[in-house]
Protein backbone atom coordinates (compact mmCIF):
# COMPACT_ATOMS: atom_id res chain seq x y z
CA UNK A 1 0.00 0.00 0.00
CA UNK A 2 2.65 2.46 1.13
CA UNK A 3 4.51 1.22 -2.53
CA UNK A 4 1.50 2.65 -4.47
CA UNK A 5 1.16 5.79 -2.37
CA UNK A 6 4.93 6.89 -2.98
CA UNK A 7 4.80 6.07 -6.40
CA UNK A 8 1.67 8.30 -6.69
CA UNK A 9 3.05 11.11 -5.05
CA UNK A 10 6.36 10.50 -7.12
CA UNK A 11 4.80 11.03 -10.57
CA UNK A 12 2.26 14.07 -8.89
CA UNK A 13 5.59 16.37 -7.88
CA UNK A 14 7.02 15.09 -11.58
CA UNK A 15 4.29 16.27 -13.64
CA UNK A 16 3.42 19.39 -11.21
CA UNK A 17 7.40 20.81 -11.21
CA UNK A 18 8.16 23.29 -14.02
CA UNK A 19 12.05 22.93 -13.55
CA UNK A 20 12.42 26.67 -12.55
CA UNK A 21 13.85 26.23 -9.27
CA UNK A 22 16.25 23.54 -7.93
CA UNK A 23 14.34 20.12 -7.42
CA UNK A 24 15.54 20.03 -3.98
CA UNK A 25 13.63 23.20 -3.26
CA UNK A 26 10.93 22.49 -4.88
CA UNK A 27 10.67 19.06 -2.44
CA UNK A 28 11.05 21.33 0.78
CA UNK A 29 8.24 23.30 0.13
CA UNK A 30 6.01 20.56 -0.68
CA UNK A 31 7.13 18.65 2.57
CA UNK A 32 6.84 22.06 4.42
CA UNK A 33 3.52 22.19 3.08
CA UNK A 34 2.71 18.56 3.43
CA UNK A 35 2.90 17.31 7.05
CA UNK A 36 1.96 14.00 6.93
CA UNK A 37 4.65 12.84 4.68
CA UNK A 38 7.49 11.20 7.75
CA UNK A 39 10.69 10.95 7.23
CA UNK A 40 11.22 7.65 5.92
CA UNK A 41 8.02 8.54 3.27
CA UNK A 42 10.32 11.75 2.31
CA UNK A 43 13.15 9.48 1.53
CA UNK A 44 11.41 7.25 -0.57
CA UNK A 45 9.59 9.54 -2.52
CA UNK A 46 12.55 11.76 -3.58
CA UNK A 47 14.62 8.65 -4.32
CA UNK A 48 12.21 7.70 -6.59
CA UNK A 49 11.77 11.19 -8.47
CA UNK A 50 15.62 11.82 -7.99
CA UNK A 51 16.24 8.17 -10.07
CA UNK A 52 13.98 8.86 -12.70
CA UNK A 53 15.50 12.28 -13.19
CA UNK A 54 19.04 10.39 -13.88
CA UNK A 55 17.40 7.32 -16.19
CA UNK A 56 13.63 8.85 -17.35
CA UNK A 57 15.22 10.06 -20.89
CA UNK A 58 15.85 6.26 -22.10
CA UNK A 59 12.44 4.89 -20.03
CA UNK A 60 9.81 6.94 -22.17
CA UNK A 61 8.72 4.48 -23.91
CA UNK A 62 7.71 2.32 -20.70
CA UNK A 63 4.97 3.03 -18.44
CA UNK A 64 5.32 4.73 -16.01
CA UNK A 65 5.78 2.48 -12.71
CA UNK A 66 8.30 0.86 -14.76
CA UNK A 67 10.25 3.92 -15.67
CA UNK A 68 10.17 4.44 -11.88
CA UNK A 69 11.23 0.42 -11.46
CA UNK A 70 14.02 0.50 -13.57
CA UNK A 71 15.19 3.93 -12.46
CA UNK A 72 15.36 2.71 -9.28
CA UNK A 73 17.06 -0.19 -9.89
CA UNK A 74 19.38 1.26 -11.85
CA UNK A 75 20.34 3.73 -9.92
CA UNK A 76 20.63 1.44 -6.32
CA UNK A 77 23.78 0.42 -5.05
CA UNK A 78 22.18 -2.62 -3.18
CA UNK A 79 18.81 -4.41 -2.82
CA UNK A 80 16.11 -2.18 -1.13
CA UNK A 81 12.85 -2.52 0.38
CA UNK A 82 10.70 -0.30 -2.12
CA UNK A 83 12.58 -2.46 -5.34
CA UNK A 84 11.53 -5.59 -2.89
CA UNK A 85 8.00 -4.73 -3.41
CA UNK A 86 8.15 -3.43 -7.24
CA UNK A 87 9.94 -6.65 -8.55
CA UNK A 88 11.59 -8.93 -6.05
CA UNK A 89 13.65 -10.10 -8.74
CA UNK A 90 15.33 -7.39 -9.70
CA UNK A 91 15.70 -5.94 -6.23
CA UNK A 92 17.93 -9.50 -5.80
CA UNK A 93 19.97 -8.25 -8.60
CA UNK A 94 20.30 -4.65 -7.41
CA UNK A 95 24.01 -5.18 -5.66
CA UNK A 96 25.61 -6.27 -9.20
CA UNK A 97 27.76 -3.91 -10.93
CA UNK A 98 26.54 -1.05 -12.93
CA UNK A 99 27.67 -2.86 -16.09
CA UNK A 100 26.01 -5.80 -14.99
CA UNK A 101 22.64 -3.77 -14.36
CA UNK A 102 22.93 -2.60 -17.42
CA UNK A 103 22.86 -5.58 -19.77
CA UNK A 104 20.36 -7.41 -17.74
CA UNK A 105 18.22 -3.90 -18.26
CA UNK A 106 18.86 -4.57 -21.65
CA UNK A 107 17.64 -8.09 -21.92
CA UNK A 108 14.66 -7.22 -20.18
CA UNK A 109 13.17 -3.88 -21.30
CA UNK A 110 16.08 -3.23 -24.02
CA UNK A 111 17.35 -0.24 -22.12
CA UNK A 112 20.16 1.57 -24.17
CA UNK A 113 22.39 4.22 -22.08
CA UNK A 114 23.02 6.34 -24.84
CA UNK A 115 19.73 7.10 -24.54
CA UNK A 116 19.67 8.68 -22.02
CA UNK A 117 22.03 11.32 -22.71
CA UNK A 118 20.72 12.89 -26.06
CA UNK A 119 23.71 15.40 -26.31
CA UNK A 120 27.13 13.24 -26.57
CA UNK A 121 27.57 15.04 -30.46
CA UNK A 122 28.36 17.99 -28.17
CA UNK A 123 30.78 16.69 -25.75
CA UNK A 124 34.51 17.58 -25.68
CA UNK A 125 36.44 15.09 -27.43
CA UNK A 126 38.70 15.06 -24.15
CA UNK A 127 35.38 13.34 -22.25
CA UNK A 128 35.20 9.49 -22.34
CA UNK A 129 31.12 9.51 -23.25
CA UNK A 130 30.42 6.10 -22.08
CA UNK A 131 32.30 6.63 -18.92
CA UNK A 132 30.39 10.23 -18.53
CA UNK A 133 27.06 8.66 -19.00
CA UNK A 134 27.81 6.26 -16.74
CA UNK A 135 28.35 8.44 -13.99
CA UNK A 136 24.75 10.10 -14.28
CA UNK A 137 23.27 7.37 -13.10
CA UNK A 138 25.07 7.48 -9.99
CA UNK A 139 25.02 9.99 -7.27
CA UNK A 140 28.18 11.94 -6.30
CA UNK A 141 30.08 12.37 -2.71
CA UNK A 142 29.91 14.87 -0.64
CA UNK A 143 32.71 16.59 -0.41
CA UNK A 144 34.10 18.95 2.10
CA UNK A 145 37.49 21.45 2.07
CA UNK A 146 38.83 21.97 5.16
CA UNK A 147 40.07 25.80 6.11
CA UNK A 148 43.72 26.58 6.88
CA UNK A 149 44.13 25.23 10.63
CA UNK A 150 40.96 23.50 10.94
CA UNK A 151 42.06 20.33 8.92
CA UNK A 152 42.66 18.42 12.52
CA UNK A 153 39.29 19.72 14.23
CA UNK A 154 36.82 19.00 11.39
CA UNK A 155 38.28 14.92 11.56
CA UNK A 156 38.05 15.25 15.25
CA UNK A 157 34.21 16.12 15.51
CA UNK A 158 33.30 13.64 12.75
CA UNK A 159 34.86 10.96 14.23
CA UNK A 160 33.50 11.78 17.42
CA UNK A 161 30.13 11.65 15.67
CA UNK A 162 30.49 8.33 13.70
CA UNK A 163 30.65 9.89 10.45
CA UNK A 164 32.85 8.17 8.34
CA UNK A 165 35.02 10.04 5.64
CA UNK A 166 37.42 9.20 3.09
CA UNK A 167 40.77 11.14 3.16
CA UNK A 168 40.94 12.55 -0.49
CA UNK A 169 44.23 14.94 0.67
CA UNK A 170 45.23 16.24 3.64
CA UNK A 171 42.22 19.13 3.41
CA UNK A 172 39.24 17.79 1.16
CA UNK A 173 36.79 14.73 2.74
CA UNK A 174 34.42 12.53 1.38
CA UNK A 175 31.61 11.81 2.80
CA UNK A 176 27.95 10.15 2.75
CA UNK A 177 25.55 12.50 1.25
CA UNK A 178 23.14 11.63 3.69
CA UNK A 179 25.67 12.58 6.43
CA UNK A 180 24.19 15.56 8.13
CA UNK A 181 27.27 17.79 8.76
CA UNK A 182 25.92 20.96 8.72
CA UNK A 183 24.34 20.15 11.96
CA UNK A 184 28.10 18.87 13.42
CA UNK A 185 30.58 21.54 11.75
CA UNK A 186 30.67 25.29 11.93
CA UNK A 187 30.12 25.70 7.99
CA UNK A 188 32.81 27.92 5.78
CA UNK A 189 34.24 28.22 9.09
CA UNK A 190 36.22 25.27 9.66
CA UNK A 191 35.03 23.52 6.40
CA UNK A 192 33.68 24.43 3.01
CA UNK A 193 30.98 22.17 1.25
CA UNK A 194 32.61 21.77 -2.05
CA UNK A 195 33.21 19.64 -4.99
CA UNK A 196 36.66 17.83 -5.21
CA UNK A 197 37.41 19.13 -8.54
CA UNK A 198 35.93 22.97 -7.79
CA UNK A 199 38.63 22.66 -5.30
CA UNK A 200 41.19 21.97 -7.63
CA UNK A 201 40.43 24.66 -10.28
CA UNK A 202 42.64 27.16 -8.74
CA UNK A 203 45.75 24.92 -9.37
CA UNK A 204 46.87 26.67 -12.36
CA UNK A 205 47.09 30.07 -10.39
CA UNK A 206 49.77 27.90 -8.03
CA UNK A 207 52.16 27.63 -10.59
CA UNK A 208 52.65 31.50 -10.44
CA UNK A 209 52.92 31.61 -6.79
CA UNK A 210 56.26 33.37 -6.80
CA UNK A 211 54.03 36.40 -9.05
CA UNK A 212 51.18 36.11 -7.05
CA UNK A 213 52.39 36.26 -3.40
CA UNK A 214 50.78 40.21 -2.82
CA UNK A 215 48.20 40.69 -5.71
CA UNK A 216 44.77 42.46 -6.62
CA UNK A 217 42.18 39.54 -7.95
CA UNK A 218 38.18 40.39 -9.09
CA UNK A 219 36.12 37.45 -9.02
CA UNK A 220 33.74 38.81 -11.60
CA UNK A 221 30.47 35.99 -11.17
CA UNK A 222 31.46 35.39 -8.00
CA UNK A 223 27.86 33.68 -7.34
CA UNK A 224 28.04 31.98 -4.00
CA UNK A 225 32.00 33.18 -3.62
CA UNK A 226 33.06 29.36 -3.51
CA UNK A 227 35.71 30.44 -5.80
CA UNK A 228 36.68 33.35 -3.96
CA UNK A 229 36.59 31.63 -0.55
CA UNK A 230 39.09 29.27 -2.11
CA UNK A 231 41.09 32.04 -3.65
CA UNK A 232 41.40 33.53 0.37
CA UNK A 233 42.16 30.37 1.51
CA UNK A 234 45.12 29.84 -1.29
CA UNK A 235 46.62 32.99 -1.33
CA UNK A 236 46.22 34.97 1.88
CA UNK A 237 47.66 37.54 0.54
CA UNK A 238 45.57 38.01 -2.46
CA UNK A 239 43.04 41.29 -2.11
CA UNK A 240 40.01 40.09 -3.31
CA UNK A 241 36.66 41.89 -4.98
CA UNK A 242 33.58 40.11 -6.19
CA UNK A 243 30.79 40.96 -8.37
CA UNK A 244 27.86 39.47 -9.49
CA UNK A 245 24.91 40.45 -11.49
CA UNK A 246 22.33 39.17 -8.69
CA UNK A 247 22.56 41.32 -5.62
CA UNK A 248 20.58 38.79 -3.63
CA UNK A 249 23.33 36.37 -4.59
CA UNK A 250 26.14 38.44 -2.95
CA UNK A 251 23.80 38.92 0.30
CA UNK A 252 24.55 35.14 0.84
CA UNK A 253 28.43 35.52 -0.27
CA UNK A 254 28.59 38.61 1.75
CA UNK A 255 27.03 35.87 5.26
CA UNK A 256 29.02 33.40 3.68
CA UNK A 257 32.76 35.77 4.15
CA UNK A 258 31.27 36.44 7.76
CA UNK A 259 31.84 33.17 8.73
CA UNK A 260 34.57 32.85 7.39
CA UNK A 261 36.27 35.46 9.03
CA UNK A 262 36.85 37.40 6.00
CA UNK A 263 36.42 40.90 6.29
CA UNK A 264 38.98 42.88 3.70
CA UNK A 265 37.33 42.57 0.68
CA UNK A 266 35.20 44.77 -1.70
CA UNK A 267 32.13 43.99 -3.37
CA UNK A 268 29.56 45.54 -6.20
CA UNK A 269 26.50 44.22 -8.58
CA UNK A 270 27.37 44.17 -11.67
CA UNK A 271 27.32 42.57 -14.90
CA UNK A 272 30.41 40.73 -15.87
CA UNK A 273 29.79 41.03 -19.64
CA UNK A 274 28.87 44.80 -19.68
CA UNK A 275 29.74 46.66 -16.39
CA UNK A 276 32.80 47.91 -14.93
CA UNK A 277 34.23 47.70 -11.58
CA UNK A 278 34.48 50.78 -9.69
CA UNK A 279 36.68 53.55 -10.93
CA UNK A 280 37.59 51.17 -13.53
CA UNK A 281 40.34 49.40 -11.40
CA UNK A 282 42.87 47.08 -13.31
CA UNK A 283 43.86 43.66 -11.47
CA UNK A 284 46.59 41.49 -11.61
CA UNK A 285 44.36 38.52 -11.72
CA UNK A 286 40.62 37.64 -12.80
CA UNK A 287 38.18 34.61 -12.13
CA UNK A 288 35.74 34.16 -14.91
CA UNK A 289 33.94 31.30 -13.46
CA UNK A 290 31.21 32.15 -15.87
CA UNK A 291 27.54 31.19 -16.36
CA UNK A 292 27.33 27.70 -18.31
CA UNK A 293 25.10 24.92 -18.64
CA UNK A 294 25.95 23.22 -15.88
CA UNK A 295 26.55 19.66 -17.39
CA UNK A 296 29.29 18.84 -15.68
CA UNK A 297 27.44 18.44 -12.42
CA UNK A 298 24.43 16.84 -13.53
CA UNK A 299 24.83 14.25 -11.67
CA UNK A 300 24.36 16.14 -8.49
CA UNK A 301 21.18 17.77 -10.25
CA UNK A 302 19.68 15.40 -12.57
CA UNK A 303 16.91 17.63 -13.09
CA UNK A 304 18.80 19.20 -15.43
CA UNK A 305 19.04 16.26 -17.79
CA UNK A 306 15.08 16.38 -18.11
CA UNK A 307 14.86 20.33 -18.87
CA UNK A 308 17.98 20.95 -20.92
CA UNK A 309 17.36 22.19 -24.69
CA UNK A 310 20.30 21.68 -26.86
CA UNK A 311 19.98 25.74 -28.00
CA UNK A 312 21.75 26.62 -24.39
CA UNK A 313 24.89 25.77 -25.19
CA UNK A 314 25.33 28.27 -28.00
CA UNK A 315 23.56 30.90 -26.23
CA UNK A 316 26.20 30.42 -22.97
CA UNK A 317 29.16 30.52 -25.32
CA UNK A 318 27.93 33.44 -26.67
CA UNK A 319 27.47 35.31 -23.13
CA UNK A 320 30.66 33.19 -22.19
CA UNK A 321 32.96 34.63 -24.88
CA UNK A 322 31.39 38.25 -23.72
CA UNK A 323 32.07 38.29 -20.20
CA UNK A 324 35.46 37.01 -21.02
CA UNK A 325 36.45 39.76 -23.55
CA UNK A 326 34.96 42.76 -21.37
CA UNK A 327 36.11 41.63 -18.04
CA UNK A 328 39.98 41.63 -19.52
CA UNK A 329 39.86 45.20 -20.18
CA UNK A 330 40.74 45.04 -16.57
CA UNK A 331 43.65 43.07 -16.12
CA UNK A 332 47.04 44.93 -15.45
CA UNK A 333 49.91 44.39 -18.31
CA UNK A 334 51.12 40.16 -17.77
CA UNK A 335 47.55 39.99 -15.67
CA UNK A 336 46.23 36.07 -15.41
CA UNK A 337 42.82 35.59 -16.53
CA UNK A 338 41.23 32.14 -15.57
CA UNK A 339 38.37 31.14 -17.25
CA UNK A 340 36.45 27.93 -15.59
CA UNK A 341 33.18 26.06 -16.25
CA UNK A 342 31.14 23.45 -14.85
CA UNK A 343 30.36 21.94 -18.19
CA UNK A 344 31.78 19.23 -20.27
CA UNK A 345 30.41 20.45 -23.66
CA UNK A 346 33.26 21.69 -26.44
CA UNK A 347 31.72 25.07 -27.39
CA UNK A 348 31.41 26.26 -23.69
CA UNK A 349 35.11 25.15 -23.33
CA UNK A 350 37.56 24.91 -25.95
CA UNK A 351 35.29 26.89 -28.48
CA UNK A 352 35.76 29.65 -26.08
CA UNK A 353 39.54 29.58 -25.80
CA UNK A 354 39.66 29.40 -29.61
CA UNK A 355 37.86 32.82 -30.16
CA UNK A 356 39.43 34.51 -26.94
CA UNK A 357 42.85 33.49 -28.46
CA UNK A 358 41.94 34.90 -31.84
CA UNK A 359 40.95 38.49 -30.24
CA UNK A 360 44.72 39.16 -29.50
CA UNK A 361 44.38 41.07 -26.91
CA UNK A 362 44.86 37.76 -24.19
CA UNK A 363 47.55 34.67 -25.05
CA UNK A 364 46.85 31.46 -24.22
CA UNK A 365 48.60 29.50 -21.80
CA UNK A 366 47.37 26.16 -20.69
CA UNK A 367 43.78 24.34 -20.44
CA UNK A 368 42.67 21.01 -18.78
CA UNK A 369 39.74 18.98 -17.47
CA UNK A 370 39.14 17.92 -14.55
CA UNK A 371 37.47 14.67 -14.73
CA UNK A 372 35.13 13.87 -12.14
CA UNK A 373 33.21 10.98 -13.67
CA UNK A 374 35.67 8.08 -12.42
CA UNK A 375 35.27 9.21 -8.92
CA UNK A 376 31.82 10.17 -7.79
CA UNK A 377 32.87 14.14 -7.72
CA UNK A 378 31.82 16.93 -10.38
CA UNK A 379 33.52 17.50 -14.34
CA UNK A 380 35.14 21.37 -14.54
CA UNK A 381 37.43 22.90 -17.12
CA UNK A 382 39.88 25.70 -16.48
CA UNK A 383 41.56 27.36 -18.99
CA UNK A 384 44.57 30.70 -18.23
CA UNK A 385 45.54 32.91 -20.34
CA UNK A 386 47.93 36.35 -19.43
CA UNK A 387 47.59 39.62 -21.05
CA UNK A 388 50.44 40.51 -23.49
Amino acid sequence: MFTKAYLDTASFLLAQYSGSEPFHLYLKSFFSDNKKYGSRDRRQITQLCYCWFRAGNALKYLDEKEQFKYALFLCSDEPNGLLEQLDAALNAEAGRTLDEKIRLADERIHFQLQQFFPWNRELSPEIEATLFDRSLLMQPHLYLRLRPAKEDKVKTTLRQHGIAFQEVTTNCLAVSNGAKVDTLLNIDSDAVVQDLNSQKVLDFLKEHYEVLKKFTAWDCCAASGGKSLLLHDTFSNAHITVSDVRDNILHNLRKRFQKAGIKNYRWFVGNAATDAPPAHQKFDVILCDVPCSGSGTWSRTPEQLHYFKTDKIEAYAQLQKQIVQHASHYLKPGGLLLYSTCSVFKKENEGVVQSISETGTLRFLKSCYYKGYTEKADTLFAALFQTL
